[in-house]
């Protein structure tokens, strides 16, 4: 079943984050599948926690595949990052941003001032000893 999570509306505002696709001219092969096709794939598949080979292509008219490579092409074009920090922009304008609620994950962020760390017997599950001359 397909929903509308793509509407005309978010479309509009999202295509222009999209790079254009440029076509050799010399070897040109296949045209392109069409990037709003792409991107409500992406979407799909994210929405309901399916494998990429699971997307039914009568829906959308694209490949699972298709849809993982598009999805890889634009996350090394920083398009994702792009489209999360125009987001962001928005709903702050919106003043709908609460960082409040802000969740910040300790392995990704790096304590540049830590203490020594401690060495743990992996075996054992005991913290064996500093070692002390």
């Amino acid at each position: 079943m397909r929903d509308e999570v793509l509407t005309e509306q978010l479309w509009e505002r999202l295509a222009p984050l999209i790079p254009v696709r440029q076509r050799s001219f010399r070897y040109p092969g296949r045209l392109p599948v069409d990037d709003r096709a792409a991107l409500e794939g992406i979407l799909w598949v994210l929405r309901n926690d399916v494998a990429w080979r699971q997307l039914p292509t009568t829906l959308f008219g694209v490949s699972g595949v298709t849809c993982w490579r598009r999805l890889r092409d634009w996350q090394a074009a920083g398009v994702w990052q792009r489209l999360h920090e125009q987001m962001l922009a928005e709903c702050n304008a919106a003043g709908r941003l609460d960082l409040h609620r802000a969740l910040v994950d300790s392995s990704h962020v790096h304590a540049l001032k830590g203490g020594p760390r401690r060495v743990r017997a992996r075996s054992t599950g005991r913290i064996p000893a500093a070692n002390t001359m």
